[in-house]
């Protein structure tokens, strides 16, 4: 069942948005060669908690999720596990983080370079966070669930690049992942017809390759099948009547 948020309930969640965007402002500060993947997960733990929230993905699912944050590198699509990785000049590393503060949850991501990347690495991150604001501009009250969707598959596609099929966006409030699935790929004019107060995290995942992924043997980490880059750019978001609002900013 989808439920429509009130305006306090927003207002919560964008609360917690706040938290995330606090989080990912200063891990922004941070990827540098040289820092581990777990330097980043100990200083999203430390804002977090001393913002007085709590991390979302800490122990969510199983097997029960090991950290504060998602830290995804290169091949890497969602869900990495942060630990003693080093990060490598060169790389892209995506960060995933949710707070959970009085109640709701809010949920983003974004692509970072470390240090100097190929300009082909820093297109397929710039198309990501394109194609997330293609998507952005149709999450309003006279459109469908397919007119986001398309947007953002159109945009992918047109670049070059896949947009990953097997994971969606998801609706979220009081629990992490709610309905409805948002998927960044679809028909325009289909769908869910979007209703003020739906609020959820719209997160388009590309790949440099094609679209296919698989399970690392954590159990948790998706990696590109054919081994290419991937990027993923994500914010919560609410459907209001005067437009979309981002709550994690």
């Amino acid at each position: 069942m989808i439920h429509l948020k009130s305006a306090d309930e927003i207002a919560r969640i964008a609360a917690a948005g706040h938290v995330v965007a606090r989080v990912l402002d200063a891990i922004r500060d941070a990827v540098r060669p040289g820092v581990t993947t777990g330097d980043l997960d100990a200083l999203a733990g430390k804002i977090i908690r001393e913002s007085g929230a709590e991390p979302s993905f800490l122990g969510y699912g199983s097997p029960p999720y090991p950290a504060c944050i998602c830290v995804s590198v290169d091949d890497e699509v969602v869900h990495g596990i942060p630990g003693s990785r080093v990060l490598e000049e060169g790389s892209i590393v995506s960060i995933d983080v949710g707070a959970f503060l009085d109640g709701f949850h809010a949920d983003a991501a974004r692509t970072f370079a470390v240090g100097r990347i190929p300009a082909e690495a820093a297109h397929l991150v710039r198309i990501t966070e394109e194609a997330f604001w293609k998507g952005f501009d149709m999450a309003r009250t006279d459109c469908r669930m397919g007119d986001v969707s398309a947007a953002i598959q159109a945009h992918v596609e047109q670049a070059g690049y896949s947009v990953v099929r097997s994971l969606t966006g998801h609706g979220i409030g009081r629990a992490l992942h709610e309905e409805p699935d948002v998927p960044n790929f679809g028909h325009a004019g289909r769908g869910l017809r979007l209703t003020g107060g739906l609020v959820f995290a719209l997160e388009p995942m590309v790949n440099r390759g094609g679209h296919p992924v698989r399970i690392s043997p954590d159990g948790w980490t998706v990696v590109t099948a054919d081994g290419s880059l991937s990027a993923h750019y994500e914010n919560t978001l609410a459907v209001l009547p005067d437009g979309p609002r981002i709550l994690t900013a």
